[in-house]
């Protein structure tokens, strides 16, 4: 699975710790130019979203159940913004990885409307250009869990989450 939601830091805290999920790798994807660097996306010309590849065992967690984590864990309706990260690199996007998952993402989009009083703005994108980013980027949050961005944004987020889906955690 690939998907933007905002700061990869964010999403990838969120989804590392989740029974089933194998890997995240936070990365920048959607872009014109192949092998962006960190601060080349933050400038927002790339076209790039930052983004996480998400690797997972259907066996355990079902590419829905991941979809369901993602539309509860940022504001799938604020256009090219996450709280105050403004720009289209971090926009709401999905990226299937096969027509399957296309469909799917598709019939999610459509049943999650009901859960928020604005238009869900989520797009759905072909998954071009993925290039993972920096080290330094990896496993941010838990590296960092005291840095400023992180206890004020990503810190409340996981627990958020981990209460309302502790059964995956």
């Amino acid at each position: 699975a690939i998907l933007a939601g905002g700061c990869f830091w964010c999403t990838e805290a969120i989804f590392e710790n989740v029974d089933g999920v194998i890997s995240v790798y936070p990365g920048y994807i959607g872009g014109k130019n192949e092998n962006p660097s960190y601060e080349e996306v933050c400038r927002g010309n790339t076209g790039h979203a930052e983004a996480v590849k998400i690797e997972f065992e259907l066996a355990k967690i079902s590419y829905e159940k991941i979809l369901d984590i993602f539309f509860k864990t940022h504001d799938p309706t604020t256009l090219n913004r996450q709280g105050n990260d403004i720009g289209t690199q971090y926009r709401s996007c999905i990226m299937p990885t096969s027509d399957t998952q296309e469909q799917i993402s598709k019939k999610v989009i459509k049943e999650m409307q009901q859960f928020f009083n604005s238009e869900i703005v989520t797009t759905i994108e072909q998954p071009t250009n993925f290039t993972i980013a920096e080290k330094y980027h990896h496993d941010y949050y838990a590296r960092n869990p005291y840095q400023g961005y992180c206890m004020a944004v990503v810190g409340p987020k996981i627990s958020k989450i981990r209460k309302k889906f502790a059964h995956l955690y």
